[in-house]
Order: structure tokens, then sequence, then C-alpha cells
């Protein structure tokens, strides 16, 4: 099975998929990753390190600045996201969440789900959006902005590996007990893990699904 993880910044990728990425590897499914743009220079120095651990099949780079989406036009971003996913020919595209505090997150949300069509896109099966610690939990608390999972995966045997490669992103990565600490994201992987009767587990909406 081909399956896409689309990260607007680099550690978006490990925050919201880190365990599921490395669950999917050892059961022998191609990941591939997609990086809309490349952080800061030491998030953008740690990618290659941070693919090797996870051993995608392939790493897009699309470059475009960060904090700075909004001054691109959603058509070209729109075109060349297309061109990404078609090459992955993925079944399965993990997301931002579309309500994340982050322009970035927001703006590329909606670039990706134009290009999740499937009378465009026939190969995608499931999309699904995963939360991003000191991003989705900081929407505001409006009813339309609500991260509610529906779909859980448990994590238990990858939590600590996908501890140490966020540690990788040595900017990013903050002391307890902040939004990106290792205490945070242990805490929020337990919170549910306990949804499902696990450890540690990772949580997304699923919000297409083609059987």
């Amino acid at each position: 099975m081909n399956v896409l993880i689309i990260s607007v910044h680099p550690d978006d990728e490990t925050l919201g998929c880190g365990g599921v990425i490395l669950k999917l590897k050892d059961k022998g499914h191609l990941v591939n990753c997609m990086f809309i743009t490349d952080g800061n220079i030491q998030q953008s120095s740690a990618i290659e390190k941070v693919n090797d651990i996870f051993g995608f099949k392939a790493a897009y780079r699309m470059r475009l600045p960060a904090a700075e989406i909004d001054k691109i036009k959603l058509n070209y971003i729109i075109g060349t996201l297309s061109e990404f996913i078609i090459k992955s020919n993925a079944e399965i595209i993990f997301v931002p969440n579309r309500s994340d505090v982050h322009s970035d997150h927001r703006l590329s949300f909606q670039a990706i789900y134009s290009c999740t069509k499937n009378f465009r896109y026939p190969f995608i099966k499931r999309v699904f959006m995963y939360e991003t610690l000191s991003e989705t939990e900081f929407a505001p608390a409006l009813a339309e902005n609500a991260f509610i999972p529906n779909t859980f995966v448990d994590i238990t045997d990858y939590i600590d590996t996908k501890i140490e490669i966020m540690k990788l992103y040595e900017t990013e990565i903050m002391p307890d007990p902040l939004p990106r600490s290792a205490h945070a994201i242990k805490g929020l992987a337990a919170f549910r893990g306990s949804r499902i009767g696990v450890q540690y587990a990772e949580a997304f909406m699923c919000i297409f699904q083609r059987y």
C-alpha cells in the first residue's frame, strides 16, 4: 500500500504521524512524505536525518517559504501538489488539520484537499487529518474548529522513537511542559491511547473514505 504524509513544516510529520509512519514501515507499506516548506535553517538541515530514520520511499520538497504561503498563488500550490500526489500514487493520505492556528497549515489544507477529488485522483481511498501540537489545540475555541478524532492507532511500540526523532528538530522541541515538549507529546499520546485501551496512540479525523 502506498501512503503519503503531507508535512507543511519539517516536524509536522513527526508530531502528527510519527508513530504511524514507523508502524506502517514495519508492516511493509511504502510511505512517502511531502514537505511543503523547508521551515527554518535548522529544520531544513534535519530533514535528511529524519528521512533516513523514517525510511521514506520518497521525500518530496516543494521548498515554499515558511510563514509566507499566503503570498503565493493558490493555483500554483495546487498544481505543484497535484503533480506530487499523482507521482506518489498514494491510496492513503495524511494531511494537516484544516483549522490549525498557523495560516500555512490552513492554506495548505485548502490546496491539498482540492487534490483529492476522486474523479481526478481515483487511486486515493482514504484521507486523514492529523493534529499538530501547538497548532491544532490553539485554534479558536469555536465548534467549527474542533478536532474530533474518529480513528486511533496504537503507537505504544513507537512512542520513544517518535520523541527521539522530534529531538532532531532542535529549534522546535520545547522544554517541559510546553506544547512541543517530550512531556506534552507523550501526554497527548497517552490521552489518545486511553480512548482505545492502549498506552499510547495517535488520533486522526477520517474525512474521506472509499471502498
